[in-house]
């Protein structure tokens, strides 16, 4: 049938009720339709990317993961090293620092009404609250560790993520970044001050402490781990700067090779999965097809990709969990410990 019809993939197959481990489902799942085949199809070309021992995966975190109660499977698949490099919104990396520290988010409406929760200083999550005094106070370790920082000093985002995963986890905050600090995978946040960083650089601002986060640096930064590996990755949780923020790594392979006398040189992404809710008619980054994404040379022609139209919440528990039934182990690591040489002492 396929020789005789080559738009024919393969056969069909109808899930029988049986007991089976996750990682057992997905591969089944792999062979029906629609989101199902499409979730099934993903974790297969995660299983080769996590086999390749040439290829840096970057992990790009959009959207409200960690209020929903998700930052503890991030923290997992960094320290395990299923992922070289942390792409993160700043939300995803300070609201895990919230429960970190041993606060609580609770369950609520979506229908509640906010006037009662803004007299009660709750803060609303489509269906989950924080505590606003809280979240202050979170936003207030954020100040204090600024604060331990030389005066007009300059970092990258990944430079000061790193030494406040240090910072944090020298005081028993296991968070995202203080994971990442002990397994020495960078976090970058292109746009960290829109979340609690900025609230907290800015009481430090405002009481004679400055500190300047160079982004041209930054971008520097993420563009070397792209220039010294071998073959590039990426896993997109949700869309958004983190997800154009790891393209533009394989864009700036074209121009570099251009200035070095290369013509028509793409370092493309060879194993890319998105799970998005965004859809790619409304023309913006994060529901962009990466299909679309091989005319720019962000995507190989030749590349495993796939986009899964799932809420991350749903998509990253199976996902994860289907790793551990599955035993599943990342073979080979990008080093990245040349980013932080000279950097607080180290």
């Amino acid at each position: 049938m396929r020789g005789e019809y080559p738009f024919i993939m393969g056969e069909l197959k109808t899930l029988e009720a049986s007991r089976k481990n996750l990682h057992e489902l997905l591969l089944k799942m792999a062979d029906t339709a629609f989101q199902g085949r499409a979730l099934g199809e993903a974790y297969q070309i995660l299983l080769d990317m996590f086999s390749d021992k040439d290829t840096t995966i970057f992990l790009g975190l959009a959207g409200s993961m960690s209020t929903a109660g998700m930052w503890k499977l991030i923290k997992w698949l960094v320290e395990e090293r299923f992922v070289d490099v942390v792409v993160s919104t700043g939300a995803i990396i300070s609201e895990d620092i919230y429960e970190a520290m041993g606060f609580k988010y609770f369950k609520t409406y979506p229908c509640v009404d906010d006037e009662t929760l803004l007299k009660h200083k709750m803060d609303r999550f489509y269906d989950t609250v924080a505590d606003e005094m809280n979240y202050r106070k979170m936003e207030g370790l954020i100040r204090e560790f600024i604060e331990t920082l030389p005066p007009d000093s300059i970092y990258s985002t990944a430079e000061f993520l790193h030494l406040f995963g240090k910072y944090l986890n020298e005081r028993g905050i296991d968070s995202i970044v203080s994971a990442a600090y002990r397994s020495k995978v960078p976090v970058f946040s292109p746009a960290l001050v829109d979340s609690g960083y900025g609230m907290g650089a800015l009481m430090a601002y405002r009481k004679g402490h400055r500190i300047v986060l160079d982004m041209v640096k930054d971008f520097h930064q993420i563009v070397e781990v792209g220039y010294r590996s071998n073959k590039l990755s990426a896993i997109y949780i949700g869309g958004g700067v983190p997800k154009d923020y790891v393209n533009l790594v394989t864009v700036a392979q074209t121009l570099i090779a251009e200035e070095e006398g290369r013509h028509d040189f793409y370092k493309s992404l060879e194993y890319v999965v998105q799970f998005t809710t965004d859809a790619p008619q409304w023309g913006g980054l994060s529901g962009a097809t990466l299909e679309e994404a091989v005319s720019w040379g962000k995507v190989s022609p030749k590349a495993k990709k796939k986009v899964v139209y799932v809420d991350a919440t749903i998509a990253l528990p199976i996902v994860v969990h289907a790793l551990i039934d599955g035993g599943v182990k990342r073979v080979g690591r990008y080093d990245s410990s040349w980013l932080f040489k000279g950097l607080g002492g180290e």
